[in-house]
């Protein structure tokens, strides 16, 4: 476990929960009274390249209590999160709401409408490597920007919704972030089991202060703000099945932290997963998967061959270690660097 910055530290002691208390709550240009829900758009300027804009929806309770920020469509092939926020918003009553909750629905606009995994195709930049932004950078980092500022920064509680992108077949779960604060630390695992999927990814990655966060979750980490990532679909599906484990997530959430009415539902069972590593391609070709997402398998097991591009095999990819393969390319294309899968060790609770 890496330790935390000095920065996040003085971010965790002086977090205080900005309750929504004023009578009155904004995104950017969007105003929502005590007891409504509110819809509009989030408007990201043309610069060094186009602009984009942002939907979001925010439903301001009748009574205090915290912000829970919901992101989906940070990559925009990745829909069961962005339809999970759209019935969410149909069916969130703000009379019987305690606090606020802000909906993003499609961070991701230009991924989203061009069908693109992991990069916008304005600037080819990963949206969630971007964070916290930049207002003179490009549309990603553009976008970064408008989020950290109008939403992150008003959140006393993150959950960015994701699924498997266009080309991976996924196992869902959650990363769990693990800092090192306890009392903060508690916080975050609470909200992880709440979430209610059965496989939770301990997460130890940095939380660091000196450098960019890059990642939407570690955004808000630095500032003291819990936050989890979800993961509730596969290769781009928009299966009502994946939808619903992230509404289900969200409303267990909402519960937990007490802000809608209703007793938390237990989480029946929690496989524990730790020190995973994402196996990337040695060079570009055609990824044929001989493993698929949710097996387990030993040290040296060939998760899949890669070929040229006349189908001769160039190398086969293996198991770095023994665990279970959270999720596995399901398309033929890859290139150089990039992800062909993601293992986990096994844990104990």
């Amino acid at each position: 476990m890496k330790k935390i910055s000095a920065v996040f530290s003085l971010f965790t002691i002086l977090s205080v929960a900005t309750w929504a208390g004023a009578e009155e709550f904004s995104v950017g240009d969007i105003h929502a009274s005590r007891g409504t829900l509110v819809s509009g758009f989030l408007e990201i300027p043309s610069g060094i390249d186009e602009g984009s804009k942002i939907p979001v929806t925010i439903a301001h309770g009748s009574s205090e209590g915290p912000v829970l920020a919901l992101l989906a469509g940070v990559h925009g092939y990745e829909y069961p999160p962005i339809t999970a926020l759209q019935a969410i918003r149909s069916e969130i009553d703000p009379g019987e709401l305690r606090g606020t909750v802000i909906m993003v629905h499609v961070a991701n606009m230009p991924s989203f409408l061009g069908r693109t995994i992991y990069y916008s195709p304005v600037d080819g930049e990963n949206l969630n490597r971007m964070f916290p932004g930049d207002p003179q950078g490009s549309l990603s980092q553009r976008i970064a920007h408008t989020i950290t500022t109008e939403v992150i920064d008003q959140a006393d509680y993150l959950i960015d919704l994701h699924s498997g992108d266009g080309n991976e077949a996924l196992r869902p779960y959650v990363y769990m972030p693990v800092t090192g604060n306890e009392p903060f630390d508690t916080q975050i695992r609470g909200m992880a089991v709440a979430f209610g999927l059965d496989h939770i990814v301990i997460d130890t990655g940095p939380q660091t202060a000196t450098g960019p966060s890059l990642f939407t979750d570690q955004t808000a980490l630095v500032r003291g703000i819990p936050a989890i990532t979800t993961e509730t679909g596969q290769s781009g599906s928009n299966d009502p099945y994946w939808s619903g484990l992230a509404q289900q997530g969200v409303w267990n959430v909402l519960r937990h932290l007490s802000m809608i009415p209703g007793d938390e539902i237990p989480n029946p069972g929690i496989t524990w997963l730790s020190d995973y590593q994402v196996v990337k391609s040695p060079e570009s070709g055609i990824f044929k998967p001989l493993t698929k997402d949710g097996y387990t398998v030993t040290e040296g097991a060939i998760l899949g061959i890669l070929l040229d591009f006349f189908g001769n095999e160039v190398t086969k990819i293996r198991a770095p270690f023994s665990g279970m393969v959270n999720y596995v390319i399901s398309t033929p294309p890859v290139s150089k660097g990039e992800p062909v899968a993601m293992l986990s060790k096994i844990q104990g609770s």
